[in-house]
């Protein structure tokens, strides 16, 4: 197949990024003859945009990074007629396994790349004021233990215990959410609602805390952004749906695990990815 131009993507505080990781992903590249022409390295070097690309003549963006970069990496390049090809290159790789299945390493997925086995796709992602999520979007004050995460990620035992305390106490006194519209599950909310975007639209899920050793266990789960690991029951699989906040407090989101703010009554609906990824899995 003839050589599209092609640039990379990376971020040394993604969870599989390191110096000998993206040496072994560069010379993976370059034996397929994927080599990409530019590197950029976020966030010391800004994102590639589409006006970039275009003016660059850049063909295939492959981003190798966890989900919160990709996603402002998708979001730059909206409206691009070129490629993006995602990469597991975090810690979960959520996008990365819609495209390519569950565990799909680098050289299998760059294999696929090369013989041509792939298509273009615009997968669904769950949008709201706040962001558009192509991996999924966490609601309520569950969401607190992100910033904990971060701590652990930085090693910052201070910062760990201090994050800790506050999220605990967020969770299980924090006004919690609930889906308004429909007006499906418990009408005193949630500590935690999950959206995951599919090909069938958002599915919702909600986690509650009914004891010391569920919330244990979901608090576990949100660290390692494994949410679904946690107690929880399925509320839907819908195109459109409403949450509000209980005690008429501000929303707080995870957006493909970075964080955001909304009012106290947000709109959740989907739409189509704005660029097009490249999958090699069956599921599409």
């Amino acid at each position: 197949m003839p050589s599209l131009k092609t640039c990379l993507v990376v971020n040394s505080r993604s969870g599989s990024n390191s110096d000998a990781t993206l040496a072994a992903l560069e010379q993976s590249m370059a034996a397929r003859g994927l080599l990409p022409a530019t590197t950029f390295g976020f966030p010391a070097d800004p994102l590639p945009t589409r006006h970039q690309l275009e003016s660059e003549g850049v063909a295939r963006l492959v981003v190798f990074t966890g989900d919160g970069t990709l996603n402002a990496a998708i979001d730059a390049v909206a409206g691009w007629d070129g490629e993006v090809l995602v990469l597991p290159g975090g810690t979960m790789n959520l996008l990365s396994a819609r495209l390519h299945g569950e565990g799909t390493t680098c050289d299998a997925i760059l294999d696929c790349i090369a013989r041509g086995a792939y298509r273009p796709v615009r997968p669904i992602m769950a949008c709201c004021d706040a962001g558009r999520a192509h991996a999924g979007l966490l609601v309520g004050p569950g969401t607190a233990w992100a910033e904990v995460r971060e701590a652990m990620r930085d090693f910052d035992i201070t910062g760990l215990a201090q994050g800790a305390s506050e999220a605990l106490a967020e969770t299980t006194g924090g006004p919690r959410v609930r889906m308004i519209d429909p007006a499906i599950g418990h009408d005193d909310g949630y500590p935690l609602i999950e959206l995951t975007p599919c090909h069938r639209g958002m599915q919702a899920d909600g986690y509650r805390l009914e004891s010391a050793g569920e919330f244990l266990q979901q608090s576990w789960a949100v660290l390692r952004r494994r949410f679904r690991d946690g107690p929880h029951e399925r509320l839907g699989l819908l195109d459109r749906l409403v949450i509000e906040n209980c005690g008429n407090q501000p929303l707080q989101l995870l957006i493909d695990g970075e964080p955001a703010t909304l009012g106290p009554r947000a709109e959740f609906t989907v739409a189509e990815c704005p660029v097009n990824l490249l999958a090699t899995a069956h599921g599409f």
